[in-house]
């Protein structure tokens, strides 16, 4: 098949879109397909980058830098200090990239490429031109939803008082919905997330809308004894006996602040604990402070942002992993984590509780509630029997989500939408 991959947001970004968009680009590719992905450029300027080893080619539209939110590669520079007193950062010099004539790049594009399905991943500039090819050129599309509108709204503060936030999140996700509801076929990574996006009522709705999850690349994700000549390139120690771990994007809906504050009350019982935050973000100065003010310096550690192959390594220093989001449509990192054998803390919110599943896997607090987080901690950290128990939960709950399944799977979808496509066409002839 000829698949044309549609993403506002790619790699080299690290998030859950842009690395299962990469990873699906790269498996579809050495499964034999002909790939191309679309996507904004990171320096402003149309090019093609071609991938040395799938030959998966990267259309990289012209785009401009929308500054008020970094761009997920760089990292978050420090807020600057006039007369010794932070500066209020009302922009980021490495902000993120949207972009600009999507409609006429996008329609060059496919036009030469003549796909066979388009795979949609994100509800953007790119996507919005993608809706309009299709319209007009009547080529099957396969939707993917990523996002919660809180995604959007928890990032930034004038959005943040309720009586702005909860009409505008309603807006979203009718926006949001849209581009599912328009597809021959739409996915969302669980079952908990199609249930907070796509309304009750079908009427409207008829597309089918299956969970089908991200997944992960078992062949690279499992347990083992960590890399010690890795980690050193971090300054990460090889030996922690009680770690808890976080990784991803260090930004403000990820609620990493309560997981600080729990690991903080965990210590007083559990006091040879430790905390390591990998990622960057734009709440990394924020947590970094806190850190400071509570005195947990020499307690919780923040190595920035670490990716494949290095990655890995990281993961099986952990003793458990632990998160506070209330906004994942799935969450690539606890399949990770999973995969490498870890027992999960999580709040029961979002989807994630059909990764981390309570009393199996690990434990599933209220969200928001820090002493419950703590209570959670305590538990495991001091219980190999029960480390034990939930590692190996852990490892069958991963199992699930293995790549080469999601990418089979949506190769069977791609041939549907075609079918659907086709069927569709005959009946209005």
């Amino acid at each position: 098949m000829k698949i044309a991959i549609a993403s506002d947001i790619y790699y080299p970004q690290i998030n859950g879109v842009a690395v299962f968009a990469h990873n699906l680009a790269n498996g579809l590719a050495k499964a034999g397909h002909e790939v191309i992905v679309i996507a904004p450029s990171f320096n402003g300027k149309y090019h093609v980058d071609i991938d040395k080893e799938t030959k998966v080619k990267t259309y990289h539209l012209t785009s401009i830098r929308f500054p008020f939110y970094p761009d997920q590669i760089n990292k978050v520079p420090d807020k600057r200090k006039v007369l010794g007193l932070p500066v209020p950062r009302l922009a980021y010099r490495h902000g993120i990239w949207w972009s600009v004539n999507p409609w006429t790049e996008v329609k060059h594009i496919l036009n030469e490429f003549k796909p066979d399905v388009i795979h949609l991943q994100t509800a953007e500039t790119i996507a919005l031109a993608v809706m309009s090819y299709v319209r007009k050129y009547d080529v099957p599309l396969v939707s993917t939803g990523h996002a919660y509108p809180d995604n959007v709204t928890g990032q930034f503060k004038l959005l943040k008082p309720k009586m702005i936030k909860k009409p505008t999140d309603a807006v979203l996700r009718a926006y949001m919905a849209s581009f599912l509801k328009h597809a021959e076929y739409a996915t969302m990574p669980t079952e908990m997330a199609i249930g907070d996006l796509v309304p009750k009522n079908r009427r409207r709705f008829k597309v089918t809308v299956e969970a089908l999850s991200n997944g992960v690349d078992l062949s690279e994700y499992y347990p083992a004894k960590p890399d010690a000549e890795v980690l050193k390139k971090y300054n990460i120690s090889a030996n922690a006996k009680k770690r808890v771990l976080y990784i991803g994007r260090v930004d403000p809906e990820k609620s990493i602040s309560k997981i600080i504050l729990a690991f903080e009350k965990t210590l007083k019982k559990v006091p040879d604990a430790e905390m390591l935050i990998v990622g960057d973000g734009i709440d990394a100065n924020h947590l970094k402070k806190l850190v400071a003010e509570r005195k947990l310096e020499a307690k919780v550690q923040f190595a920035g942002k670490i990716l494949p192959p290095d990655l890995v390594e990281v993961y099986r220093t952990g003793t458990l992993f632990a998160t506070a989001s209330e906004t994942e449509t799935q969450g690539i990192v606890l399949i990770e984590a999973a995969a490498t054998g870890l027992p999960l803390i999580a709040v029961d919110k979002g989807a994630v509780g059909e990764l981390c599943q309570n009393g199996k896997n690990g434990e599933l607090c209220q969200p928001g509630d820090i002493d419950g987080i703590a209570n959670a901690m305590v538990k495991i950290l001091s219980d190999k029997d029960l480390q034990k128990k939930y590692s190996e939960a852990s490892i069958e709950v991963s199992k699930k989500h293995d790549l080469n399944r999601t990418l089979k799977r949506f190769e069977e979808i791609y041939h549907e939408a075609i079918k659907l496509k086709s069927e569709h066409n005959s009946v209005e002839e």
